[in-house]
């Protein structure tokens, strides 16, 4: 308590804040504290995943939209505090989206909606090699939840098909190692040994995914592949929307959020942990169809 009294000393002497918005900090700050204590930390120690929890808490709670962003300014507020006074050297609530980004929760596709678009893209010409090229593509995305700028990156180099994994350069240069399932093994390997080389018409290229030019396929042409599929589908599709569905499905089927963080390729965990929230509404719709007094 001592360090929240230190801080909102601060406010009121240096700041020249009001005695009503010193209270405020007051009550919103010992809220944060007694949360921290319910998870057997130090208050001094939380995280940015600790903030994220908390703000969670506070919606699961009905907090409105207004006293949340109250909530978050205080505790920016302090983090700000705790810097100048150089209690802690990096700020956990640098760069933390607000609760009105939150609420545009990621779109993701149903399974059978998924099951629709990969089958689709399977049966649509089977006999021409850069149709079967886009269905690989499209099976390994979401087989893998590779970003669209990783996925056209992809090399021969990258790809191990005996242990079916796939070796990623992610966001800062960051290598990951992704799994990917046998659906997607099956294609790439019939892709590799049948149809590749039809497509490169006796030209080099190191790269997995390639055009008739031996070039990697551009962003904005798998997206024009994807999105043109998704409406003869009648289904709204993006590269976005398949990296969602391949993270919402994993922890629906039982996933833990470090495994998912790790092979989404996020720095830091409360990125991931939007997809909860994802798979709650999911759970909630489930039960108001289908429970009898729901």
């Amino acid at each position: 308590m001592e360090l929240i009294n230190n801080f909102l000393s601060y406010l009121s002497a240096e700041k020249g804040l009001s005695r009503n918005t010193v209270e405020s900090y007051f009550f919103d700050l010992k809220k944060f504290q007694e949360f921290m204590l319910s998870k057997d930390r130090k208050f001094i120690s939380f995280s940015k995943s600790d903030i994220v929890d908390f703000i969670e808490k506070l919606r699961n709670e009905g907090y409105s939209l207004s006293s949340i962003c109250r909530f978050m300014s205080s505790i920016k507020g302090l983090c700000k505090y705790l810097i100048i006074e150089g209690v802690i050297k990096e700020d956990p609530s640098e760069n933390l989206q607000t609760p009105k980004r939150w609420e545009k929760l990621p779109k993701s596709l149903s399974v059978s909606e998924v099951k629709s678009f990969l089958e689709a893209g399977q049966s649509s010409n089977t006999s021409d090699p850069a149709t079967i090229r886009d269905y690989v593509m499209f099976e390994l995305l979401y087989s893998s939840g590779l970003r669209v700028s990783e996925l056209i990156s992809l090399k021969l180099e990258d790809i191990n098909l005996e242990s079916g994994f796939i070796r990623v350069l992610g966001k800062g240069s960051k290598e990951r190692i992704v799994p990917f399932n046998n659906r997607a093994l099956k294609g790439l390997k019939i892709y590799l040994s049948q149809h590749r080389q039809d497509i490169l018409k006796k030209k080099e290229s190191p790269y997995l995914f390639i055009t008739n030019r031996g070039k990697p396929m551009t962003r904005q042409r798998f997206w024009q592949k994807i999105k043109a599929l998704g409406r003869r589908l009648g289904i709204d599709l993006s590269p976005h929307t398949m990296r969602h569905s391949f993270a919402t499905h994993l922890l629906e089927g039982g996933a833990d959020l470090r495994s998912l963080q790790k092979m989404l390729g996020h720095s830091d965990i409360s990125t991931t942990q939007i997809y909860t929230k994802i798979t709650a509404e999911r759970l909630k719709q489930v039960y108001s169809k289908h429970h009898p007094r729901a």
